[in-house]
């Protein structure tokens, strides 16, 4: 691997006893040039951020490694002192990391965090330093850099959090940057933003990066290169054109296979059978108050009507702030609408109470995006899923029977029933949610973006198990998701929201082949721009 920035060498990072395997990395060469863009593909496990993190020196105790080396340059990582890996971080190589909300201090303004990494690295006056973060800011698509100074993390959407992690990472123009799963949860659009920008600063700065990602769209838009990783071994590495349209492994195929090309499904049930639920004017404001106050009122849903039949799906689309996580609450009668009435059957929920409001959420269930906080972490799944059964008046043995019917009928052993939701993966514990919203025999289920954080193999045994569930039970599904090409894939009937209103709605394929509005346009070109687009041949124009 000559004329490589950063060589990592036969690299073997032990897990610790008790495992599901015992090495986390094993036996891993991989390398990057100068001013090239390599990305390290595969599925939660496989051992990608394991790898990134070990260059930055920010592994774990509990993480060892076993054997090989990390060449940065000329300088060996994996010898440095802690002091010297300090001095490398940041300044030699600059880290993006997933999640910004845990990276960023809620207590610093933007500006001081920005500054505190130019400080510990250079002795430079405040007044140049302060030129600096401005230049950065400006740099990763602020349009007022002196505004964003003084705003704190909470005060950004995750887009803007994420540009203020890459304006951290590129500051002192590091000359590796490592990205660690930095779109993973973010509107298509805005995903479009930061991978644009990315590939921007990377050919401005002549800059190398290893970006690390489970979705092959990513890698379409932005890889020179790309290295495949399953169970912490190295399957697969070659230039884009080459792994994308002529992969060998079949784990590769796998992959690419997994990623939702936007293919709108013929709809099967729009404005057939009777109607099961009913939004009528529904309207919600968010009024500022306290701390809030300046940023003014949020209209989070604006006079929204639609109607749900038996056996349809509805997919509610639109990015963050669009509204369409509000209306789901509403329509589970989480949240109290404004104005406006939300109808199970017959039932008006907003006019039940007591044993008929519980009745009646039993009808109408609901999937959230994480079930690891929508799961008791102190509590066994089983016992989760009977104290639901129990409330419901299904009898203690009865629920115990049915509990372990729909852990099986998910894909799980009924042994899962007693154990805790951390000693399952993610894709697991979202099983489990939909267990648990399914084995009440709902009418209808109000799914929220259950497949967006996760790996695109994994995303696509959900939307399966959905769709299987769906026909066999006869459900009607609202599924709330920021993704067109996924929604196009399941949806009898499409809804667009944005900024609480109803820009386009109508049957799938219509909505994906003919949009009237410039919003959809918008989504619709993200969402195939991230999933190959409607190609069949190849993934690479």
């Amino acid at each position: 691997m000559t004329g490589m920035l950063l060589q990592i060498r036969n690299l073997s990072i032990g897990l610790p006893f008790g495992g599901d395997r015992k090495l986390a990395v094993e036996d891993v060469s991989i390398g990057v040039g100068d001013n090239e863009l390599l990305c390290v593909v595969g599925e939660s496990g496989s051992g990608k951020s394991v790898l990134s993190h070990s260059i930055m020196g920010l592994l774990p105790n509990v993480l060892t490694r076993r054997s090989g080396d990390i060449l940065f340059g000329e300088e060996d990582v994996t010898a440095m002192s802690e002091r010297e890996l300090r001095r490398l971080r940041g300044a030699e190589i600059g880290m993006v990391f997933q999640e910004p909300m845990s990276t960023l201090n809620p207590l610093m303004r933007i500006g001081d965090q920005i500054d505190e990494s130019i400080r510990f690295h250079r002795q430079l006056a405040k007044s140049k330093r302060r030129d600096m973060v401005l230049e950065v800011l400006e740099s990763v698509g602020f349009p007022e850099p002196e505004r964003m100074l003084r705003r704190y993390p909470k005060e950004l959407s995750g887009g803007q959090r994420q540009r203020v992690m890459i304006a951290m990472a590129l500051v002192l123009r590091p000359r590796l940057l490592i990205a660690d799963e930095p779109t993973t949860a973010l509107d298509v659009t805005t995903q479009a933003q930061i991978l644009d920008l990315i590939r921007k600063v990377q050919r401005e700065m002549q800059m190398a990066v290893m970006f690390v990602t489970h979705d092959f769209g990513v890698v379409a838009e932005i890889a020179d290169r790309v290295a495949v990783m399953r169970h912490g071994i190295l399957v697969e590495q070659g230039t884009a054109a080459e792994v994308l349209n002529r992969p060998k492994h079949g784990y590769t195929r796998q992959l690419l296979d997994s990623v939702p090309k936007g293919t709108p499904v013929a709809p099967a049930a729009v404005g057939k059978g009777e109607p099961v639920l009913e939004a009528r004017d529904i309207k919600k404001v968010y009024r500022g108050s306290g701390s809030w106050r300046k940023m003014g009122d949020v209209v989070a849903s604006d006079d929204v009507s639609f109607t749900l039949h038996r056996g349809e799906t509805i997919s509610i689309v639109g990015e963050s702030g669009s509204g369409k996580s509000t209306l789901g609450r509403i329509l589970m009668h989480l949240l109290q609408p404004d104005s406006g009435s939300v109808t199970l059957g017959k039932d008006t929920l907003s006019a039940l109470k007591g044993s008929d409001l519980r009745r009646a959420r039993r009808r109408i269930q609901m999937v959230f995006q994480d079930p690891f906080s929508s799961l008791n972490p102190r509590c066994r799944i089983g016992t989760q899923m009977m104290r639901n059964l129990k409330a419901s008046g299904i009898p203690g043995l009865e629920a115990k029977r049915t509990t372990d019917k729909w852990l099986e009928r998910v894909g799980l052993d009924a042994s899962a029933a007693n154990r805790f939701p951390q000693e399952f993966s993610g894709g697991q514990r979202q099983r489990i949610a939909i267990a648990r919203a399914l084995c009440l025999d709902p009418e209808v289920v109000v799914a929220d973006e259950p497949v967006s954080a996760l790996d695109v193999t994994i995303q696509r045994r959900i939307l399966d198990l959905l769709e299987d569930l769906k026909k066999e039970m006869n459900l009607s599904l609202i599924f709330i998701t920021h993704d067109l090409a996924i929604a196009a894939e399941i949806s009898d009937t499409i809804i667009v929201m944005k900024s609480g209103r109803i820009v386009e709605t109508g049957a799938s394929r219509h909505v994906f082949e003919n949009p009237h509005s410039a919003y959809t346009k918008t989504l619709i070109e993200s969402s195939l721009h991230a999933g190959f687009g409607h190609t069949e041949q190849s993934y690479l124009s």
